[in-house]
């Protein structure tokens, strides 16, 4: 939700509307065009579920401060840690959520795995949150 005093994004201060104060058509009109459509275009139940765990995986700060330090570089644990002023641990485990889901993958050098983000499509959606965020 917008904060009208700012005009940026304010998750936290989001209201939870009822039912009745939610827009709605005044009169059920179905339109079978849109209908089949929309249908006919959408995913497979598999697809969706596994674009919905893509997405829980952005939804953690400190995944998505992780994100952003490999936005900027490949890094190992160690490096991390010290930037987000976090324990090696908590990187870890973390890191391990985010190679799950595809968004970053390691390399081993010597006796440390460097870690960045698996591809252009991770930097593009980070580059879109932000961008749609500050508008």
């Amino acid at each position: 939700m917008k904060n009208y005093k700012t005009g940026k994004q304010d998750m936290g201060k989001m209201r939870i509307y009822a039912a009745a104060e939610a827009p709605c058509c005044d009169e059920k009109e179905v339109h079978e065009d849109r209908v089949r459509f929309v249908h006919e275009n959408m995913p497979s139940e598999d697809d969706l579920y596994d674009l919905a765990e893509l997405f829980k995986a952005f939804g953690d700060s400190t995944r998505i401060r992780i994100l952003f330090a490999l936005f900027e570089a490949d890094i190992c644990v160690c490096d991390l840690a010290e930037s987000l002023n976090m324990t090696q641990s908590a990187i870890s485990h973390q890191l391990r959520l985010l190679k799950q889901a595809g968004l970053v993958n390691g390399r081993r050098e010597g006796k440390q795995i460097i870690y960045y983000l698996a591809d252009e499509h991770v930097r593009t959606i980070i580059s879109m949150g932000l961008e749609h965020i500050n508008e």
